[in-house]
């Protein structure tokens, strides 16, 4: 008698009969119970790979991450490492594209990997609760905020205010005296993050009384990533080569800013002599930057540690939907010049 024997007795997947095994919290109950019953029967003893199944497996996650060639998660990863090890959790990294399901990944990797639960970082920005019990597990998106989360779902989320941290960032370059101020988005149709920042900037604007100019929005063109120096670089060029009167740019991340850098001093302007810009996510590269950058800085620490501890409570406490949005900081250094 084998696993398999009793997977077809039980008309179930082999993988469904060791979730049972393990008591997989995953699982449907009813179905465990017929399982079990039938292994009882059966006098059935799993062998030893089998009863270690649970011990190797049950306390990993995954981090799932759109965007692994960003600096920003490359930080986040070195913390989350630092602290489930902590809390002696393992994980594992698994790369997500632009044009891929991260919720049937995700079903995969639970199924596959016997998963107790994953963090996004980045991407799935807009997710339904339906899609969220079909992954099975405890899922907590990390960096995306969702005004919608309400007590009683299992929708997690931990992040900053992105609307309210971008308007913190143009406000201050309203205060320095900028009228004209440029802003360097994602994609035309992006309706989260990129969205929000770009928000905030119109809401800043709006404030201080200056004009909407549609022609200082520039989002990025074709294949490019959207949160990269060369959307920076390309798009700050295009702007400068159209002599558009701009005298700050606001870039909505760090790396884009440092492409606005060298397209800026390629056309022979100084910064912030000539061109003001500040960026947002508190890269420590900034700092070396000649001038140093700028930026509105997220705080890391913070979110991976609420990301861990939430993930953990509706694992074991079995906790019902929560955000948690963290305050970020405007860090004032040598790019914005004040011109009133």
């Amino acid at each position: 008698m084998t696993i398999k024997d009793i997977a077809k007795m039980c008309n179930v997947g082999i993988s469904t009969v060791s979730r049972a095994i393990n008591d997989d919290p995953g699982i449907n109950q009813e179905t465990k119970k017929r399982i079990l019953k039938v292994i009882e029967e059966q006098n059935f003893v799993p062998n030893k790979s089998a009863r270690n199944l649970k011990m190797t497996e049950a306390k990993t996650i995954a981090l799932l991450i759109k965007g692994t060639n960003n600096p920003f998660f490359q930080g986040m990863l070195r913390i989350f490492e630092q602290e489930l090890q902590k809390v002696e959790y393992s994980y594992l990294v698994y790369p997500v594209a632009d044009d891929q399901d991260e919720t049937a990944i995700a079903m995969e990797l639970v199924q596959e990997r016997r998963l107790k639960g994953i963090i996004f970082l980045g991407g799935l920005t807009e997710v339904s609760e339906v899609s969220l019990d079909k992954i099975g597990v405890p899922c907590v998106r990390c960096t995306v905020s969702n005004p919608s989360i309400s007590v009683g779902t299992k929708d997690y989320a931990v992040s900053i205010d992105d609307r309210k941290e971008a308007y913190k960032a143009v406000d201050y370059l309203c205060k320095c005296g900028h009228k004209d101020i440029a802003i360097v988005c994602g994609r035309e149709d992006d309706c989260s993050i990129g969205r929000m920042r770009q928000e905030g900037y119109m809401d800043a604007l709006l404030d201080h009384g200056i004009s909407y100019d549609p022609q200082l929005v520039l989002y990025v063109k074709g294949e490019v990533c959207e949160f990269s120096a060369q959307n920076g670089y390309s798009t700050v060029k295009a702007l400068l080569e159209s002599d558009k009167k701009v005298t700050a740019i606001f870039l909505i991340s760090d790396m884009m800013a440092f492409g606005a850098y060298k397209a800026i001093k390629e056309k022979g302007l100084r910064i912030p002599e000539d061109i003001s810009v500040i960026g947002f996510d508190g890269l420590d590269l900034t700092r070396f930057y000649h001038p140093s950058l700028t930026t509105v800085r997220q705080p890391c620490d913070q979110m991976v540690k609420a990301s861990i501890e939430v993930l953990l409570g509706a694992i074991n406490d079995g906790n019902t939907g929560e955000q948690r949005i963290f305050p970020a900081e405007l860090i004032v250094r040598e790019s914005v010049r004040n011109i009133e």
